[in-house]
């Protein structure tokens, strides 16, 4: 088929089983692709359940198939339709595949899973790549220790995706700090697919209507941030604990418990927090980042969004990483406070108000992120912009190009 577009395009899945990680990831990625190239326009592909709440800049849309979520026992399940997870997956796979045959994308971009979820996407891999599609695999810069990527990625058959149909991988970090496939042996075709891109710097967004800030956020505040929540009942217990044993902190406190975290636990910490004159609790705030800016630290996980919020916008913080079921916050955090980056406290399960209460009463002493000079660290968006131009701005030249496209 000839075809005269002048139109990059940019397709982006993420598979979002939970939590908000992969969405904002992708989100921040397709905001900074339309303010370069200015022809060009970006889907995202996600089974989030809430990314209708964010605000998409102009040209920026997305498709949502259906959502599932992750059991205890390491199995899916379809989470809110009434069907088995096998039809639920062969109905996100047609959406993904329908949606890249139509939308005939310039470059997919997949984040995090080379397969996708139980491998959906690689029909779709196997339909774009003889097209001409530029097909890149994304990867955040710690995926997990090697001793369990590497049988997990064995079981997914994942190396045949990667030496055949991925073009590039991305790593959006930087090996200083971490090598996502430390440990996997890898082939030296895979090998040579690699760029550490450095992470990728946030924005204050600009909302489409003025932005309600708690009160709290009127004064020196720290936040307290979980991202989606669902795994983050163990900070704020602490955090919580610390102001009720000391009223005299620094600080006041905003919580943001996070969409995901369990509705009694949430009541919980909320009636909690309302005994206590120096702390506020919101579940959710759709412009994290106004927060973010507006506060004098912020204590958090240390996902991957958060550190790059965190290195950003210049805050002082302290991570308390989640251990379990992956180490890939603490394998972070650990290399972050090393270089003097952020400080770090290890979740113990006692959480001992004493301990927290100290690690809140230093933290303004600590170094900002800026102070540390580690070249390349914010860089990520202005590299992905440049590993994305040869795609999207021959796209939009005036000579027709042809491109086939395989039933």
């Amino acid at each position: 088929m000839t075809s005269r577009r002048k139109n990059g395009r940019v397709l982006i899945y993420s598979h979002d089983t939970f939590g908000l990680g992969h969405l904002r990831r992708c989100r921040t990625i397709a905001h900074s692709l339309v303010d370069r190239f200015r022809q060009t326009s970006v889907l995202i592909l996600s089974g989030s359940p809430i990314i209708g709440s964010f605000d998409f800049r102009s040209r920026v849309d997305f498709v949502r198939v259906p959502g599932v979520i992750k059991l205890r026992n390491g199995e899916y399940t379809s989470l809110n339709l009434h069907l088995d997870i096998e039809q639920t997956l062969s109905m996100r796979a047609s959406i993904i595949r329908h949606t890249a045959d139509i939308f005939d994308p310039d470059l997919f971009i997949v984040d995090k899973e080379p397969m996708g979820l139980r491998g959906e996407v690689l029909d779709t891999l196997e339909m774009l790549k003889p097209r001409g599609t530029r097909l890149v695999l994304g990867l955040r810069d710690v995926m997990d220790e090697p001793r369990l990527l590497q049988p997990e990625w064995e079981r997914k058959n994942v190396l045949p995706a990667l030496r055949d149909l991925y073009d590039s991988i991305w790593i959006y970090g930087l090996p200083q700090i971490c090598d996502p496939l430390e440990g996997i042996a890898l082939p030296a075709r895979v090998q040579q697919k690699m760029t550490y891109t450095g992470y990728l710097p946030r924005e204050l967004p600009q909302p489409s209507a003025p932005t309600r800030l708690p009160e709290i956020t009127q004064r020196p505040y720290l936040l307290v941030t979980t991202g989606g929540g669902g795994d983050g009942e163990g900070l704020i217990e602490w955090v919580l604990r610390a102001y009720e044993h000391d009223q005299l902190l620094p600080y006041p406190a905003l919580l943001v418990l996070g969409p995901f975290m369990q509705p009694e636990r949430q009541r919980e910490f909320m009636d909690r927090a309302a005994r206590l004159k120096r702390v506020d609790v919101i579940t959710f705030h759709n412009h994290l980042e106004a927060l973010l800016a507006r506060a004098a630290g912020v204590v958090a996980m240390g996902g991957y969004n958060t550190f790059c919020e965190v290195l950003s916008l210049d805050k002082r913080a302290l991570i308390v990483p989640r251990i379990a079921p992956r180490l890939e916050q603490f394998i972070r955090a650990s290399r972050a406070a090393k270089l003097g980056l952020v400080s770090m406290q290890v979740d113990d399960g006692r959480y001992d108000p004493a301990v927290m209460a100290a690690a809140l009463r230093a933290l303004p002493r600590q170094k900002r992120p800026s102070e540390v000079v580690v070249p390349g660290l914010l860089e990520g968006l202005k590299n992905v912009a440049r590993l994305v131009a040869p795609w999207v701005e021959a796209a939009q030249d005036e000579v027709p190009h042809i491109r086939s496209r395989t039933a």
